[in-house]
């Protein structure tokens, strides 16, 4: 009995400190695109590498949404931000590169392309059941 209630408690806690630092991260996340505007607007200029890092905080603020709102983070979206963070290394460091580096860097951002089409079709043809 006295274990069960330390079970219990010990989860109750766990998943406290887990929305506390999910409630971290938005917040966290929300001051960086807050940022990121200000100084768009102090230099009077928007660059494609600057929306491209608003998009990844956007990303980060819907994967903190799903993962609250269903319990579980679909692995697609870290998937879908690395993508973006690699093309923004490469928008923002591509002169600097030398080709095998670029190579590398655009091989990488394929790789992640074809894993999130495997991972869509798995769960196109083996679709999960309800309850799970």
């Amino acid at each position: 009995m006295a274990q069960k209630m330390m079970q219990d408690l010990g989860h109750k806690l766990l998943q406290w400190a887990q929305l506390f630092g999910l409630i971290i991260v938005a917040i966290a996340t929300i001051f960086a695109i807050g940022h990121q505007v200000y100084t768009m607007i102090a230099v009077m200029n928007v660059a494609l590498a600057d929306l491209l890092m608003l998009f990844i905080y956007l990303e980060v603020l819907a994967m903190v949404a799903m993962y609250l709102e269903m319990g579980k983070l679909p692995i697609r979206i870290p998937l879908y931000i690395a993508i973006v963070a690699l093309a923004r290394y490469l928008i923002l460091d591509m002169k600097e590169m030398d080709s095998l580096r670029l190579i590398g860097v655009a091989g990488t951002a394929l790789l992640l392309a074809v894993c999130v089409f495997v991972i869509r079709y798995g769960h196109y043809r083996f679709p999960y059941d309800k309850s799970e």
